[in-house]
């Protein structure tokens, strides 16, 4: 209470500040009511006090004034008050509690700082009086209509103006801990700005995931196939240039294909920094994904011996074909990375759903193309996928009873083409 009373003292002096206008225009019209004059420098009349709290309340509902007090609040009282993300049109809930707590502030800090000019220099005069005032000289005094004689009745003054300052110090603490509780409710977020702050957290956390994945689909894809070319153009680099070439050339389309989605993830990334006006579009990485009908694309830059067993997928949806395509470059790319040999792909609509299958040999070292190869998120990723689509997704070793041979790793995926009723 020490630490934060004096900024506390500070912002219910600043709250009598704003009220004197009121009290001023208060006093003048009470004054040209009753047809005399008004004291305008100080007026401490209760009933004008008490009339103007409707007209603070009313202003507060107008004025752009929370800005002010929510600084106020957070620098003077040490409240920890929420800033509320920035609508295009004020509601008028935020208007009443706005309201409420400006008219809180200015009375509650009108009440302390009328008793701050008053009690203050009474407690100086009280403490001084017995040292330097007339009683010192044996003299009477009057205070506040009372004749005080030297003696006892001057001690007891001094001590009353003790105690009248020490009840100030009371006063502002309990005062201003009172507007440090109540000013995170009534200046934080209404429920209204609440919702509308998460439902825009989860709109950019929701983009961010979704970025992360492509990212590591369509960059971590390159990458292998960078890698797979680069050990093919070395190795008959001297006997064959032209194989070498066409692996250079393969190393190349992927590179530029992997800054072209780093540079649309960097966009978003730096779009996401600065603040944006309410309802802003979400941006997004490029306006069209790969689909299925991009495999052989998806295939040839790979670099690796693929058989392939692709039906018709035109009637596939475009997010399913879009998420399809992803799972697809996933279990290829982890073909590439952990297995060798040629990779088995089968693409098929039966009954309803879309079947993917993608099978390869594991390599000696690495027991499989699982995502717990080298701590990866190649399976946590695809399976997140299917589950938004209501799929299923099986991963493992493959099993000899389906006629697959030993050693293999298989990953199938079934995707529902039409959501169940």
């Amino acid at each position: 209470m020490r630490k934060n009373l004096p900024r506390r003292w500070a912002c219910l002096i600043l709250g009598g500040a704003l009220l004197m206008p009121y009290m001023m225009a208060g006093a003048l019209v009470a004054g040209l009511v009753r047809g005399e004059g008004a004291g305008l420098l100080m007026p401490v009349q209760v009933g004008v006090f008490v009339a103007v709290l409707p007209v603070v309340a009313v202003t507060g509902l107008f004025l752009p004034v929370r800005g002010l007090e929510v600084s106020a609040a957070q620098g003077l009282l040490g409240a920890r008050v929420e800033t509320p993300p920035r609508e295009a049109r004020r509601s008028w809930q935020e208007r009443r509690r706005t309201a409420s707590w400006f008219t809180l502030h200015l009375a509650v800090g009108g009440v302390v700082s009328g008793f701050t000019l008053a009690v203050v220099p009474f407690t100086v005069y009280t403490l001084a009086l017995p040292v330097v005032g007339a009683p010192s000289r044996g003299v009477a005094v009057e205070i506040l209509g009372q004749e005080v004689r030297p003696g006892w009745q001057v001690l007891a003054w001094t001590l009353a103006g003790v105690v009248a300052l020490v009840a100030l110090v009371l006063m502002a603490a309990g005062a201003g801990g009172l507007l440090a509780r109540l000013a995170p409710v009534l200046l934080g977020p209404t429920p209204g700005e609440r919702l509308a702050a998460a439902e825009e957290r989860a709109r950019v956390l929701a983009e961010r995931n979704r970025l992360a994945r492509e990212l590591h689909d369509s960059v971590g894809h390159a990458l292998s196939v960078v890698t797979l070319q680069a050990a093919a153009a070395g190795r008959v680099l001297d006997r064959d240039p032209g194989t070498a070439r066409t692996a250079l050339e393969a190393i190349e389309r992927s590179a530029r294909a992997a800054l072209e989605d780093l540079d649309h993830a960097l966009g978003v990334l730096r779009a996401g920094d600065p603040p944006r006006p309410a309802r802003a579009p979400a941006p997004r990485i490029r306006e069209e994904w790969a689909t299925l009908k991009d495999l052989d694309a998806l295939v040839a830059a790979s670099g690796a011996s693929v058989e392939r067993e692709v039906g018709d997928v035109s009637a596939v949806p475009a997010p399913i074909s879009r998420e399809a395509y992803r799972i697809v470059q996933e279990a290829l790319t982890n073909a590439i990375r952990h297995g060798h040999g040629t990779v088995r792909l089968a693409v098929a609509v039966r009954d309803g759903d879309l079947r993917l299958e993608v099978a390869n040999r594991t390599a000696a070292s690495s027991g499989g193309t699982g995502a717990a190869v080298g701590g990866g998120r190649g399976l946590a990723g695809m399976r997140e996928r299917v589950r938004l689509l209501s799929g299923e997704l099986e991963a493992g070793p493959a099993d000899a009873c389906d006629g697959a041979p030993e050693g293999w790793w298989r990953v199938t995926a079934r995707l529902p083409l039409r959501s169940a009723p």
